[in-house]
């Protein structure tokens, strides 16, 4: 690359940074705005002019300074924290989409990004109720669980019963006892997981999401640090897997990952049955899974 061209690639990338600066501005000022003070618990007031919230109740709400504050409103060039963005989105009562957008403009990445992802339409939703007696899920690299049919839901647990915040497979992997009782090859199963993750996780060393879930993971599982320090590599490849359900019994699958894009992102998992006799018992567990869903109206 030239000196013109890195000049002017340079100019170009500060020129998008004061538009985004602008956007975010312009953004929290709006959002402050129109949120009225009994929405998040302060009285209005007979002397306030300002038709929602001031800047330093925002500040206050936010752990954060009212200067600081101040200039973020003001498209200064500082620099902002996740923690901080996180802050903001609850004080603002932002929805999914408006967090999204917050991050964006702030060119962070979410560290608790929405359970729902863009890519899982209503399309998808129905291929994976159309795949029943099946089960099928959709992951994205992280493992996280982004959407299931019904037989998945009981496949390993009950999922639905599961935090969404905890609706992740390599947590549950290590620390779910149900989860793990139902994978007959618990181990092995471990082991590929985690070497699955740190293969996948280099091109994502930066991100806070990722590094958060590493942080958990190792904090809440000795089994995983054990397994993350072995500094094992492989790709994600189909193969046949067991298990022991508490309502039908042994299942033995053919696990596929369709992805849902031209990289190894969000991803479609299918367990396909191996045998007749797992075909019938997974066919029981979605008539069971079916009548659950009924039956919690």
């Amino acid at each position: 690359m030239t000196t013109m061209t890195q000049e002017t690639a340079g100019m170009a990338g500060t020129a998008l940074a004061e538009v985004r600066r602008h956007e975010l501005a312009a953004f929290l000022r709006h959002r402050r705005e129109h949120i009225a003070p009994e929405r998040v618990g302060l009285p209005r007031g007979r002397r306030r002019r300002t038709p929602g919230l001031r800047r330093e109740e925002v500040a206050q709400l936010s752990a954060v300074g009212v200067t600081w504050y101040t200039w973020l409103e003001q498209a200064r060039d500082i620099q902002v924290s996740v923690q901080v963005l996180d802050a903001l989105a609850r004080t603002l009562l932002l929805d999914p989409t408006e967090r999204a957008h917050l991050f964006r403009l702030a060119g962070a990445v979410d560290p608790m990004p929405a359970t729902d992802c863009p890519s899982l339409t209503p399309g998808l939703r129905a291929v994976l109720e159309q795949l029943e007696p099946a089960a099928a899920a959709v992951q994205n690299s992280r493992y996280d669980l982004l959407g299931y049919n019904r037989t998945y839901s009981l496949l390993l647990c009950d999922l639905d019963a599961v935090p969404p915040e905890d609706r992740n497979c390599m947590i549950l992997s290590y620390t779910h006892p149900e989860w793990q009782s139902s994978i007959v090859h618990l181990e092995d199963a471990q082991r590929m997981m985690a070497a699955r993750f740190r293969a996948t996780m280099a091109g994502h060393l930066a991100e806070p999401a990722w590094k958060m879930l590493l942080k958990r993971l190792r904090a809440e599982s000795p089994d995983f640090c054990e397994a993350w320090d072995r500094h094992e590599v492989i790709a994600h490849r189909s193969k046949r897997k067991e298990f022991l359900n508490k309502y039908v019994g042994r299942v033995v699958v053919d696990h596929t990952d369709l992805w849902l894009g031209p990289e190894n992102g969000p991803r479609m998992v299918t367990y396909t049955p191996a045998d007749e006799e797992s075909r019938a018992r997974l066919e029981r567990l979605h008539a069971i899974a079916v009548e659950r869903a009924r039956s919690r109206g």
